[in-house]
């Protein structure tokens, strides 16, 4: 039997080998700076379950490379591949739809998923603050990742006394989101 230690650490080769051409929004910036901030910051929680850091490194992979679930499935294990898939928007929907059905998923998701999320928005949060892109696009993209949190904030906010750090991470996305006249979410 494989240590799970060492699922977490081929989801970080699996995730840098399948993201390593690509860039940020900036054009700039390696993905996998992404991926690590994500994962950093679920540390930061406390999060030491190699499944959800698994699942984190992974959490772009179906949307942004040619890489199909059942791979990640095969290779992972189904409680990664499922969390992965619960973070994973549907980009073979009509483009109207794809929204819709990622609020849904996103609301239906594991609380485990929604940690995830929660630090993928703080990452993109800042990514974004950083960008240079329009303040047109950046109200767009902020606006968005906002729309995210609150869907998710209920059940991060029912667990928050099991992870106190939340709070920062929220703090820190509502100091970026005020500049771009975003609403404080309060947890």
């Amino acid at each position: 039997m494989e240590n799970k230690v060492d699922l977490s650490e081929r989801a970080k080769k699996f995730a840098l080998e399948k993201h390593k051409n690509q860039k940020r929004p900036d054009g700039l910036t390696p993905f996998y700076q992404h991926l690590e901030g994500v994962v950093f910051r679920l540390k930061n929680l406390g999060i030491a379950n190699n499944d959800i850091l698994s699942a984190a490194w992974l959490h772009d992979v179906l949307e942004k490379t040619e890489t199909e679930f059942d791979e990640i499935n095969e290779i992972f294990g189904n409680s990664v591949s499922v969390l992965v898939l619960s973070l994973t928007k549907d980009c073979n929907l009509p483009k109207k739809e794809v929204e819709l059905q990622y609020v849904q998923q996103l609301k239906n998701a594991t609380f485990e998923a929604k940690l995830i999320k929660l630090c993928d928005i703080s990452a993109n949060v800042k990514d974004i603050s950083n960008a240079s892109m329009s303040k047109t696009q950046k109200n767009k993209q902020i606006k968005k990742l906002f729309h995210y949190l609150r869907i998710i904030k209920k059940d991060l906010s029912e667990r928050k006394e099991n992870y106190p750090k939340i709070h920062e991470l929220i703090d820190g996305i509502n100091s970026v989101g005020v500049k771009f006249r975003q609403r404080p979410i309060f947890i």
